[in-house]
């Protein structure tokens, strides 16, 4: 389930999203559009070490997840488990098993209804092995202690789904290698898409708080992309088509604490989470630019191109044969809130977060000046330059339970005046429950549900704040 902070700490860039439509439990933006809700994720551990996590420390032999969409890949109910094997200090392999628990009761259902004979039923369930149980292995090898080379194959006799990634962490920038085969994707209305070869480098500063942050990212697809569910009505993404592209974004962020309490915490108690224990009221701000540069069959734009034009906005966009060139400014607005240090058991944590997100500064610019000269005039306001104005807004609610467990909602608001009914409409929510991993001093299981794509899983997640 995505964090409002994940955004706001790239803008424009890419992040991987969580996905339980497959073993490895990842997918990428389509680029160009926005990260669907409750699936973008910045770094995190791999699917196998959070489920090695779950096994040897929660008690969780099989932990499960859930897609419900036939149309979109989805298979029902899954349980997963995992085996890491530590090979040497600095290599480890690991072994992934999903079993599909749906189609197994419709075997058993089929022979209870049947009442076929055991010899005939047992050969069945042999011949249906395939669709009931999965495999995935991987190794990774720590090539120095600041890089990593991992090595992945999942599903196999099923349409395997394999994946290199190389990783290496400079003193201020993190550099990712990765090549995708097929590679899966997802586009802003939840549709996955499958990219028979994606090949990928990954260049990205490290801030913390305030300051100049930047991302360079050059990625090259091969092949006919393919509806992951077999849905051949929808229409394939252009920035998913074969070519090659160049991204780049900088932007610089401004943190401003209004009100921030340190005292008041109980003595020789230790929060359930180190990174939620000050209340605190505080406003962030980004702005940046983006450029985006394509070769090929693809057109790597941003969506809001035909705004762009409808309203003369300054945005740079040209396109010459197969080739493209977009660029435009961003900007983020966040606020949060929190109530409470999260020490006592019942009631000590209540946090609020909202985004505002203006994913072309050149389309809000435009649509307010387009606005001001009908009020000049004394117009009627262009339906159109209002709406180019309302930001994507996004809201987060988060509630303490009982001792480490609290109740998470993400919603996501759609702002449109050219609705006459429903000016701010409920677009897409999810719903989570976190357990507070105390002893980790910040870390969490989590819970989510996201009822719109039907999709749930269980995830662990890593100094989150």
């Amino acid at each position: 389930m995505r964090r409002l902070r994940w955004f706001t700490d790239g803008g424009q860039w890419d992040l991987d999203m969580e996905s339980p439509v497959t073993m490895e439990g990842t997918a990428r933006a389509v680029p160009g559009d926005p990260l669907p809700l409750g699936l973008s994720r910045g770094p995190r551990v791999t699917r196998p070490k959070q489920l090695d996590f779950m096994h040897r420390f929660m008690a969780s032999p099989l932990v499960p997840s859930y897609a419900g969409d036939p149309s979109n890949g989805g298979r029902g109910l899954l349980f997963h488990h995992a085996h890491i094997l530590h090979l040497a200090e600095n290599w480890s392999a690991t072994v992934l098993e999903q079993l599909n628990v749906q189609k197994l009761f419709s075997l058993v259902k089929e022979h209870v209804s049947n009442q076929d004979e055991k010899s005939l039923w047992l050969k069945s369930l042999g011949r249906h092995m395939v669709d009931i149980f999965s495999l995935g292995f991987g190794t990774e090898l720590f090539v120095t202690p600041e890089s990593s080379l991992l090595v992945e194959a999942y599903n196999l006799k099923q349409g395997t789904r394999s994946k290199a990634t190389f990783q290496h962490k400079f003193p201020q920038h993190n550099l990712v290698m990765e090549a995708v085969c097929p590679g899966l994707f997802v586009d802003k209305h939840g549709t996955y898409w499958d990219v028979p070869l994606s090949m990928a480098i990954d260049l990205a500063s490290i801030t913390s708080g305030s300051g100049l942050s930047y991302h360079l990212c050059l990625q090259h697809n091969s092949g006919q992309p393919k509806h992951f569910g077999g849905d051949q009505t929808s229409e394939i993404p252009m920035s998913l088509l074969p070519g090659l592209c160049a991204k780049a974004a900088v932007s610089i962020r401004k943190n401003i604490d209004i009100w921030r309490k340190k005292e008041g915490k109980l003595k020789m108690v230790q929060p359930y989470d180190a990174l939620l224990s000050d209340p605190h009221v505080s406003v962030s701000g980004i702005i940046g630019a983006a450029a985006i540069a394509s070769q090929g069959d693809k057109l790597a734009r941003l969506s809001i191109e035909d705004e762009t034009k409808t309203l003369k906005s300054f945005s740079l966009y040209s396109q010459k044969d197969n080739r493209a060139l977009f660029a435009d400014l961003f900007a983020v607005v966040s606020f949060s809130a929190q109530h409470g240090n999260f020490q006592r058991l019942f009631l000590d944590l209540t946090r609020l977060n909202a985004r505002l997100d203006f994913r072309s500064v050149s389309t809000f610019a435009a649509g307010a000046v387009c606005l001001a000269e009908n009020y000049y005039n004394s117009q009627r306001p262009d339906l159109e330059a209002l709406h180019a104005v309302c930001p994507d807004l996004s809201v987060s609610l988060q509630q303490q339970i009982v001792g480490p467990f609290s109740f998470r909602v993400d919603s996501r608001i759609k702002l449109d005046p050219r609705n006459n009914n429903y000016f701010a409409q409920l677009d897409e929510s999810v719903f989570a429950i976190d357990w507070a991993l105390k002893v980790l001093g910040s870390a969490k299981a989590s819970f989510w549900y996201a009822p719109k794509q039907q999709e749930a899983m269980v995830e662990l997640r890593f100094f989150e704040s």
